[in-house]
């Protein structure tokens, strides 16, 4: 990243700080800190453990939404609702999300970058951070700031407030999440020693596989004639001796047999399985062949943590605490149960008899377009709201009062 890009998407950087702690992190623009000389990202494995956990955050849908006393309303701000949906010029929100999906399963660290107007302090674009490395620091006033480095030598200080921050492993410090690259090492590994194992393998297909033994001085043009004579008859698919061959006295034909160690199915799928489980996965879901149970239980145990974090440090770094005290929040909402099957989808007819979900929710769900009036909720002429007293014919006795009875 050049540095007219880093002050074009940053703008100013803060200053008088004093450091406390740095955090490298792992990226995919071609450094890495790895004994086999690449970045983890450079796995397929690793991609295909990763891509459906960042297209899943990156369907993640966030809202602004403000819930008080006076009542509960929807995308109250209309540029906060810009900047949820359009964050900056180079990137959709779906773009921005996934990155940050990307870097927080590579890093077990995410950064992305608030920029606010100088007048209002409102949020006007959003940019992920894609740094090499990162410094937690210290202002003069006990205030915190992060100082980030990026691969062409350029470097940023930002205010720790300004900047949304996913993490997980969150163990050993108490900013950052801890680094995956011990877990990782060994396991990658292994993985590019099978890789190696294999390629070798194939390279040796093309070996010597006869040695002819002269038993008898010749001159090496000879030995060249000979070998070459031994080839055309009897190892030349075009041969008429069908896979027959029969040498004289003068000559040896002895069959070498190369050596060639490659790791059985068993061990290759158990390294396979090691990366799956470190990255919470599974081979239905990495080849998009789960059930509807199988996507719940992935959505619950992998995406939702994920999207609550989002949603607490979108909240939290956007709006101040007098604001929240008001009710402001922003909430990532998915439409999980696009992956139900259709029975299931069709059995959300009765949410939207009873007013809990809308037509076009539904429809959109279902893969339809919206229709007009379908975001007013209907309900069933035979159903009604719960309404305090015993007498409205919903207190268990088939619509008679007390008194009736």
């Amino acid at each position: 990243m050049n540095s007219g890009l880093v002050n074009w998407m940053f703008g100013k950087k803060a200053n008088t700080t004093k450091t406390v702690t740095n955090y490298k992190l792992i990226n995919d623009l071609g450094g890495g800190f790895y004994s086999w000389n690449g970045t983890v990202y450079k796995s397929d494995i690793v991609r295909a453990c990763i891509r459906p956990k960042a297209r899943a955050i990156g369907k993640l849908m966030a809202k602004h939404i403000r819930d008080n006393q006076n009542g509960f309303t929807d995308s109250p701000d209309a540029n906060i609702k810009m900047v949820l949906s359009d964050p900056n010029p180079l990137m959709s929100a779906q773009m921005l999300q996934e990155k940050l999906a990307v870097q927080l399963e590579l890093n077990n660290n995410a950064f992305a970058l608030i920029k606010r107007d100088e007048s209002t302090l409102m949020p006007t674009e959003i940019y992920p951070i894609p740094a090499a490395e990162a410094e937690m620091l210290e202002g003069p006033l006990g205030d915190m700031y992060l100082r980030f480095y990026f691969e062409d030598g350029n470097k940023m200080v930002v205010p720790y407030v300004d900047v949304i921050h996913l993490r997980q492993d969150f163990n050993k410090h108490n900013l950052f999440g801890d680094s995956p690259q011990d877990a990782l090492v060994p396991l990658m590994e292994v993985v590019s020693t099978i890789d190696q194992g294999m390629i070798k393998a194939i390279k040796n297909s093309n070996v010597i596989r006869w040695l002819l033994k002269f038993n008898q001085s010749l001159r090496p043009e000879d030995i060249t004639e000979a070998t070459e004579r031994f080839v055309s008859d009897f190892l030349s698919s075009e041969s008429k001796s069908i896979g027959a061959a029969a040498v004289d006295a003068k000559a040896d034909a002895i069959q070498v047999d190369p050596k060639t160690y490659v790791p059985n199915e068993e061990q290759m799928k158990n390294v396979t399985d090691r990366l799956y489980d470190f990255f919470n996965t599974n081979k239905a879901i990495v080849q998009s062949k789960y059930t509807e149970d199988e996507w719940n239980a992935y959505y619950e145990s992998v995406i939702e943590p994920v999207a609550m974090q989002l949603a607490g440090e979108y909240t939290r770094k956007i709006f101040s605490r007098r604001e929240r005290g008001f009710g402001n929040k922003i909430v990532f909402e998915s439409i999980s149960l696009q992956y139900a099957s259709m029975s299931t989808k069709l059995g959300l007819e009765r949410m939207v008899d009873r007013g809990a979900m809308t037509p076009n929710e539904w429809r959109k769900i279902l893969n339809l377009s919206p229709i007009e009036g379908g975001e007013v909720p209907v309900r069933r002429l035979d159903t009604a709201p719960v309404e305090g007293g015993d007498n409205n014919g919903q207190n268990g006795n088939a619509g008679n009062t007390d008194g009736e009875n």
